[in-house]
């Protein structure tokens, strides 16, 4: 249950997190991401590498949709 928990609280952070991350992606800043963000990312498919570079999916795309006010 515990990890359960712990796998919630990361992805709410994660969450929180993605809208800054998008923004060092368009500003072709991505190494200043860290390793663990991006794993964790392309974990949940909010983010893909293609051809060698960082990109946002149509998840992640969704997620950040989902978080500006209405």
């Amino acid at each position: 249950m515990a990890h359960v928990l712990s796998s919630l609280l990361l992805e709410d952070a994660l969450r929180i997190e993605l809208p800054h991350v998008v923004q060092l992606l368009n500003r072709r800043r991505a190494g200043e991401i860290e390793e663990a963000v991006i794993d964790d990312m392309v974990s949940l498919s909010w983010l893909e590498w293609s051809g060698g570079s960082l990109q946002l999916t149509t998840v992640g795309s969704n997620i950040c949709r989902q978080q500006r006010p209405r």
